[in-house]
């Protein structure tokens, strides 16, 4: 283990969508935030973490029939608008704040406080999961009921 965490150190680690992840030294034990959430959530965490996630980001890359932008309007969702600026989430982002008052996304991503306020933050809302992309703006429908 020892060899690997020195090996992790002076590993240079590239700029890319896993960099804001990649700030936990290894471990031979897996996390706590492994074993106490439960399987949607983690998922969520997981999908978030490596930017695999239900955001216009990835739907530009992996999905491109899929829009990019935001339901609030934001030309292109990515993780750090959803976490950082998202006008659909702000009543919930104090929660990320206990981990990183500026909303910092290493702080967030790759920290054990950010992980386990952002398991917080993804247990009170919708963030990361397909239907932010689908169902998040509230239109106001009229159910149209046959005259009797």
């Amino acid at each position: 283990l020892q060899e690997w965490t020195t090996q992790w150190h002076n590993t240079i680690k590239e700029n890319s969508s896993f960099s804001p992840t990649d700030c936990l030294p290894p471990s031979l034990r897996p996390h706590k935030h492994f074993w106490d959430t439960n399987h949607r959530t983690f998922g969520c965490l997981i999908q978030c973490r490596t930017g695999h996630a239900f955001l216009g980001e990835y739907y530009s890359t992996f999905i491109p029939a899929e829009s990019p932008s935001c339901p609030c309007g934001e030309p292109i969702q990515t993780r750090e608008h959803i976490i950082a600026s998202c006008p659909n989430f702000e009543s919930e982002r104090n929660t990320l704040r206990t981990a990183s008052k500026d909303l910092v996304i290493t702080d967030i991503l790759g920290t054990e406080k950010g992980i386990e306020a952002l398991i917080e933050f993804l247990n009170h809302t919708d963030a990361f999961k397909k239907s932010t992309r689908t169902n998040s703006h509230h239109t106001n429908l009229q159910l149209i009921l046959p005259s009797a």
